[in-house]
């Protein structure tokens, strides 16, 4: 995740697929259409997702950019996933109430939110092709999502009822400073919810697990075998 803020204006999945452009040149949009393939998520049958696989030129989505992000939005990462499945299986977390997918990636979380009858759900991310698969999942999967092009960590708590956060302590640096924006948002009032398989930055003298499970994590060049995850809550103290 790098330290770029870029807002763009919020859309609904209702909308449609629309371009969100690197260059004048470049259809994020239409690239993952053409070279990623609409599968199942394992565990979540009910949700697909456009997932990268050996033939989906996902090099060319950097173009002559070294430093573009990695496309974490087309595998599927552990966080996401036990979270994304916890919602699916306990909806009355979110049911009849204002979601923000923080770090949204892929959509999926954001998704599962929309499936289990949150009243709305705005997704968050800074990478604008992420933006862009979240989209196409969102209207592939039939729900209407709010799309952010956005690093939200340094402003103030957003006007929502719950907060969930996949897979945002891979580093350290982001790490730190997630774990100060969810705190504030959980001083607030705000329910944070946070998926994570465990990895080192994980904050978990703060937090409170609430469930186990195991799921596939391509993350962190992971061969998307099994991983334990957990869903976490924000102790406030």
């Amino acid at each position: 995740m790098h330290d770029k803020t870029e807002r763009m204006t919020s859309v609904s999945a209702e909308d449609g697929p629309q371009p969100q452009r690197r260059t004048s040149s470049f259809d994020a949009s239409a690239f993952i259409a053409r070279n990623l393939r609409l599968l199942p998520v394992p565990g979540l049958e009910d949700i697909q997702l456009y997932t990268a696989h050996s033939g989906s030129r996902l090099s060319r989505l950097g173009g002559a950019n070294p430093e573009a992000p990695a496309p974490y939005w087309a595998y599927g990462w552990g966080g996401g996933a036990v979270l994304a499945r916890y919602i699916a299986e306990n909806p009355h977390l979110v049911r009849g109430r204002r979601v923000l997918d923080l770090g949204t990636g892929s959509g999926l979380v954001a998704i599962a939110a929309a499936k289990a009858g949150a009243t709305s759900v705005v997704a968050t991310d800074i990478d604008g092709n992420a933006i862009a698969a979240a989209r196409l999942n969102a209207s592939a999967n039939g729900v209407a999502i709010d799309l952010i092009h956005a690093d939200l960590l340094d402003g103030p708590p957003p006007a929502v009822d719950i907060v969930l956060a996949g897979d945002l302590f891979y580093d350290e640096a982001l790490a730190k400073r997630a774990l100060a924006f969810l705190e504030t948002c959980r001083a607030g009032g705000i329910d944070v919810l946070i998926g994570d398989p465990y990895r080192v930055p994980l904050p978990t003298q703060r937090l409170h697990c609430i469930a186990e499970y195991s799921v596939s994590d391509f993350g962190l060049c992971s061969d998307g075998g099994e991983v334990r995850a957990g869903v976490f809550s924000l102790a406030s103290f």
